[in-house]
């Protein structure tokens, strides 16, 4: 029997999508925890803190065996500033009451946004720009309880500064990096993300298809981190 062309192709994106899936599944990251608590890091556990808070995907169109967008995301929770503000404040060499302070204000600002660093790219890098009116993007905050919600804030990080390269190694001259902030409490009050998800992500959707970047959550009695 012989393929025609279309069936060929087909197989092969299924081939392709059936492969992407078991890399997936043989290295997902550990889950995570969004308790609050004092941490005791060292500015040498940045690197593994800023792994186990990022996230990367890419969505492939299947007929054109082309990345339409790859996406990469890093998490910026109560422990993750926690290690930052370590790192900071040793690379900086901040004064004790200096690094207080800044952990202070970076903790308290957990509480009112759930902050997101991100860096893209695409087929066409002219439309992954997140902050233009007619983006072929949207990103939404999801929880597994079915919650999701728009961003209340996506700046465009257009000139990376050394701690912006530096901090976040996968922020390359090719890609697009953003801020993006969601609120933490909705317009009813409640938590935008429900204490009782065993997972939280975020949504990159639009017309060439969708792909969510996922952190599963531990049991809120488990261990921190």
């Amino acid at each position: 029997m012989t393929l025609q062309g279309g069936a060929r192709s087909c197989l092969l994106g299924v081939a392709v999508l059936a492969l992407l899936a078991m890399v997936a599944s043989a290295c997902s990251p550990p889950a995570v925890s969004l308790q609050e608590g004092p941490r005791e890091y060292v500015a040498t556990d940045y690197d593994s803190v800023l792994k186990r808070w990022t996230r990367e995907e890419s969505l492939i169109l299947v007929d054109e065996l082309e990345r339409a967008l790859t996406v990469a995301a890093t998490f910026e929770t109560w422990d993750f500033r926690w290690a930052y503000v370590i790192r900071y404040a040793t690379d900086y060499r901040l004064t004790i009451p200096q690094r207080q302070r800044l952990l202070g204000e970076r903790l308290n600002e957990t509480r009112k946004d759930h902050q997101f660093f991100i860096a893209l790219y695409g087929a066409n890098q002219k439309q992954n720009d997140l902050t233009s009116t007619d983006s072929p993007w949207i990103v939404r905050l999801i929880d597994a309880t079915g919650n999701e919600t728009a961003p209340t804030q996506v700046e465009a990080i257009k000139k990376p500064n050394a701690l912006e390269r530096r901090y976040y190694p996968y922020n390359s001259v090719w890609r697009k990096a953003f801020r993006i902030r969601f609120p933490a409490q909705g317009q009813d009050g409640r938590p935008t993300l429900s204490p009782n998800a065993s997972w939280v992500g975020l949504r990159f959707a639009g017309a060439w298809g969708n792909t969510d970047l996922i952190w599963q959550l531990k049991p809120p009695s488990d261990d921190r981190g």
